[in-house]
């Protein structure tokens, strides 16, 4: 399904090697597959970004691989075990892809989903800040 891009998020992309390539944009169309609302953006002045409500996730290539930093609180359940760094970062947790990794496309796809339904309900720290009154944290 197409959805709107933003053409410095492309040349982001394009600047890339062709793995890497790859990589982006099969991330950015599970994100934009995730919700039919997700926009794209730069951020920190070539940083490509997914929102919808607040921040979902970023791209960040390496030399070896490609970062997604998930926005996240650190309160989505991970039960594929996905993450592969930041555990205990309070904004942003990281799954990484080198070279040859297969994307697991349910996973991301649920983290995504869950991301945005945090974001619309006001956002992690809320969701958070929710959930502690309640005393599930």
């Amino acid at each position: 399904m197409p959805y709107p891009v933003d053409s410095r998020v492309d040349a982001y992309i394009d600047a890339l090697p062709d793995w890497q390539q790859e990589i982006c944009r099969h991330v950015r169309d599970l994100v934009h597959g995730a919700d039919s609302q997700v926009t794209e953006t730069i951020k920190r002045t070539r940083q490509p970004y997914f929102v919808l409500d607040g921040n979902i996730c970023a791209l960040l290539a390496a030399k070896d691989h490609v970062n997604v930093f998930l926005y996240d609180g650190a309160i989505v359940p991970d039960p594929e075990g996905i993450i592969t760094a930041g555990h205990d970062n309070k904004t942003a947790r990281t799954v990484a892809f080198s070279r040859g990794d297969r994307v697991n496309d349910r996973a991301l796809t649920q983290m995504f989903k869950a991301i945005i339904a945090n974001n619309r309900a006001g956002g992690w720290r809320k969701v958070k800040e929710r959930d502690s009154a309640r005393g599930m944290q």
